[in-house]
């Protein structure tokens, strides 16, 4: 970014021009570029950062409950993608192919992953023979490539994009639920502790579930524009995947059976969630966790007082240092006021200004980036008192994001009350559901919102006796929504 674009700082409106700001907040901010090819991006350093701190976040999380990393083929022959012909049927239109390897024409196409089931389960089937050997959980970090037809938007939907993929399998299907409900549970976790995001959990509806799956649950996050993010997902497939590629084991009773398996996976889509969440018309805001700077430190000095103010600030940065990933911005061919914007936009959670006030009462002025507050605090204990304020800083966006989502899940028990609410309000719509495909039309066809959600719990009562569509008995609470 060079200094002309960061003096120009934002010029979009979040609320306004929802779309238009962030694309200019991914750009300024140093977080991406567009790349030569269209629905293409270059991760830059700084959203390249935020997504390893995920990744090292949830990589723990999954080792710490007997995951093993592995890495697959990009490419998978079509023969494979064939054996479970629900994923080709799912995947195919999106599916890119190598033909040629340099001038000779390959005898068997391969595909580009889209997904790495069809590569994954035969090698699974491989290593398992006995119960003993069961359960088995493989997770890469990789890309994926979809040929999406429709728009794209950095993060939230690019044609190739970085992910990870758990797969496990199982002896039975409790073991294989509970599972699916693990890693769902870790994915809500790394939403609301790392990126400050309350989350909704539940299902997908049957016509809109991974294919091949027996059920797709998913985390869904509600953008400030009123759509809805599909902000991971995790799938017990069932035995399909495993009748497919032969994947069965020899029981304790010498019985041969077959395995059950899931699968599970989060991409950085969650970044553009959380980036279109929490930031403003300022730039960026990052929740601690993520942050590659946690804080700067601004020294404000004249002539006379220099070695006073930058001294004071050196110090107070190496008593911070063990405690949290500071930057002290002593540049002196920038003033201050540049300064604070230009890290305002790159989003660092908290800013400790040192001028010679501070430096002579040994104290420190700290600024919140969510709203701009400024408290005085003691420089005696500043590695714990800037803990402390990343802490209130982490609650505001947690608690900004929360109160957001509470106001925008409504109710309603017809055609007109959805389509009325969701285009009005946007955000999340409950009503009663049939269970028919067919009564999703009707909404998509007139305001492109659709059922984005059904409660985890099979059992639970709808919320209203009857569809909001035909008017038949329901037999779920459909949540609408439109989405990303």
């Amino acid at each position: 970014m060079s200094d002309s674009e960061q003096e120009l700082g934002m010029t979009e409106s979040k609320e306004h021009n929802t779309g238009e700001w962030y694309a200019e907040l991914v750009q300024k901010a140093g977080l991406a570029s567009y790349a030569p090819m269209g629905g293409f991006i270059v991760t830059r350093p700084r959203g390249y950062a935020v997504w390893e701190r995920i990744q090292d976040h949830l990589d723990g999380w999954f080792k710490d409950t007997g995951v093993q990393n592995a890495y697959f083929p990009l490419f998978i022959p079509e023969s494979y993608l064939e054996k479970e012909k629900d994923v080709v049927e799912g995947f195919d239109p999106e599916v890119a192919w190598v033909t040629h390897g340099g001038y000779e024409e390959l005898e068997e196409r391969l595909a580009v992953r889209p997904t790495s089931e069809s590569i994954i389960a035969p090698f699974m089937a491989q290593w398992i023979r006995s119960h003993r050997d069961l359960p088995l959980r493989v997770n890469q970090w990789c890309s994926v490539v979809r040929w999406e037809a429709t728009e794209t938007k950095p993060f939230f939907r690019t044609k190739e994009f970085l992910w990870q993929e758990g797969h496990t399998a199982h002896a039975d299907m409790e073991d294989a639920w509970d599972e699916t409900m693990t890693r769902l549970e870790q994915y809500e976790r790394v939403y609301e502790e790392v990126m400050a995001m309350p989350a909704l959990t539940g299902r997908k509806p049957p016509h809109d579930k991974f294919p091949g799956a027996h059920t797709t649950t998913s985390i869904e996050a509600l953008m400030p524009d009123g759509k809805s993010v599909q902000g991971a997902t995790s799938h017990y497939l069932g035995t399909s995947f495993a009748d497919a590629f032969d994947m069965h084991y020899v029981d304790a009773d010498e019985t041969e059976r077959t395995a059950h398996t899931t699968s599970w996976g989060l991409s950085w889509r969650a970044m553009g969630a959380m980036f279109m969440t929490h930031s403003d018309d300022q730039g960026l805001v990052l929740p601690p966790a993520l942050a590659p700077e946690q804080v700067v430190i601004v020294p404000i000095w004249d002539e006379e007082n220099k070695a006073e103010v930058v001294g004071y600030a050196e110090a107070v940065a190496e008593d911070i240092g063990d405690t949290a990933r500071v930057e002290l911005d002593d540049r002196e061919n920038r003033n201050p006021g540049f300064k604070f914007n230009e890290w305002e936009l790159k989003g660092v959670p908290l800013r400790i200004e040192i001028g010679p006030n501070e430096a002579d009462d040994d104290e420190i002025t700290l600024v919140h980036r969510p709203d701009g507050e400024q408290v005085v605090e003691d420089r005696s204990g500043v590695a714990d008192t800037v803990a402390d304020h990343l802490d209130t800083v982490y609650a505001k966006l947690y608690a900004a994001a929360e109160e957001t989502l509470e106001g925008e899940i409504r109710e309603a028990d017809s055609r007109e009350e959805i389509l009325g609410t969701i285009g009005q309000h946007g955000g999340y719509v409950k009503s009663g559901w049939c269970g028919d495909e067919d009564c999703e039309e009707p909404i998509k066809d007139a305001i492109a919102a659709d059922i984005v959600m059904v409660p985890l719990d099979r059992d639970a009562e709808p919320i209203h006796e009857e569809c909001a569509i035909c008017g038949d008995e329901a037999v779920e609470t459909a949540y609408w929504a439109k989405s990303y």
